[in-house]
């Protein structure tokens, strides 16, 4: 029987997870190796310089520029608010005053006389990297960040938006081919990660942002309630910077999705522990999973064996992760041992897989990944 090696879906009760926390640019590291942190220390800092307004003083006050510095009330380095004199000039025997104010806060960085022009820049924005998950730091990268080790659990989804989050794990269903409505959505559910079924409604979404849920994992996901969810369409693109309340993690795919056994088994013996959660998803190079990790010490957990997962042979259940066949899953029927050539010009290695809805396909075996019940 013919067998092939192909990425899957890392789904893990206990696993070494290390993290790259680093800064946009260089800046301060807090921490040393061997300290121990949580999610929310600040593990590294730095400052964004603010962009420059600059202020025609010249103009402002009819003068030539050239005049500009006999009139000025600032100098290089002056901290200035809105409403600061930056220069005043009088006229008419002194009569009458003429002054130029700053229209921001910031620092008064350049002063031209050929221009008659100041610059101030704006404050800095400050920046922190925080540990993500509870663990060690096991590497300090000079200036820009950490490596953050932790022993735990890993469960990584298809698709996610959303950014890093915090919350408490709960599991709002039964079974794992329920649905979430709205009306499974309730106050107490503030600040947790909620464990749906096989989809989670769109009314039920807007209810749990409304409310501050963290999280939510489920199954699949209609795309109709993730483009009212974010209010545009996501495209192709790296997700997980969308500015919504609550990260959404799907483990499936689209549509209305079974949670995977497993996937749900080793959530429910995860229930009341603090998961670190992150909806960034890349499908194309360099990819990037929507993940859930809980770091765990001396507990028990659902027993998740990780040893078949690289192994696609005929039976192996699988789901694709390109177009025009994204997210469906199927079985491997035929592992065909000779490249084809396929529409793009290249020779590849394909299989051919029977999808859930009877179609027969023949896919690149590099567009799938494998799936475990």
């Amino acid at each position: 029987m013919g067998t092939a090696y192909t990425p899957g879906l890392k789904v893990s009760s206990k696993t070494t997870i290390r993290k790259t926390r680093r800064l946009p640019l260089k800046g301060e590291v807090n921490v040393k190796v061997g300290d121990h942190v949580l999610p929310d220390t600040v593990v590294a800092r730095t400052e964004l310089p603010g962009v420059m307004q600059t202020v025609r003083v010249a103009e402002y006050l009819g003068i030539e520029p050239s005049e500009v510095e006999r009139v000025l009330k600032v100098a290089i380095g002056d901290e200035v608010e809105p409403g600061t004199v930056l220069a005043e000039s009088r006229s008419f025997f002194g009569l009458f005053r003429n002054e130029c104010k700053s229209p921001i806060a910031g620092t008064v960085e350049m002063i031209s006389p050929i221009s008659g022009h100041i610059g101030i820049r704006y404050k800095p924005t400050l920046v922190e990297v925080k540990a993500y998950i509870e663990g060690d730091i096991v590497e300090v990268l000079p200036e820009e960040g950490v490596v953050v080790e932790t022993t735990g659990a890993l469960i990584q989804g298809i698709f996610g938006v959303g950014g890093e989050r915090l919350g408490e794990i709960k599991v709002v269903v039964a079974q794992p081919g329920e649905i979430v409505d709205e009306d499974s959505i309730t106050d107490d559910l503030a600040g947790k990660v909620i464990v749906a079924g096989a989809n989670i409604t769109g009314m039920a979404i807007r209810k749990a942002a409304g409310i501050g849920v963290a999280g939510i994992v489920v199954g699949g996901i209609i795309d109709k309630d993730l483009v009212d969810y974010l209010g545009y369409d996501i495209g192709v693109a790296i997700t997980g910077h969308e500015e919504i309340p609550t990260t959404l993690i799907a483990t499936e795919g689209f549509g209305v999705m079974r949670m995977a056994h497993r996937t749900f088994e080793l959530l429910k013996s995860l229930e009341g522990r603090q998961a670190s959660i992150n909806g960034a998803t890349q499908i194309r190079a360099g990819v990037i999973r929507p993940e859930i990790i809980v770091p765990i010490k001396n507990i028990v957990v659902a027993s998740v064996d990780s040893s078949a997962e690289q192994t696609l042979e005929l039976g192996t259940r699988i789901r694709i992760i390109r177009e025009p066949y994204f997210g469906m899953l199927g079985e491997v029927v035929a592992l065909p041992p000779e490249p084809v050539l396929i529409e793009s010009g290249a020779k590849v290695r394909t299989l051919k897989a029977k999808l859930e809805n009877g179609e027969d396909v023949t896919v690149p075996r590099a567009n799938v990944e494998i799936i475990q019940e």
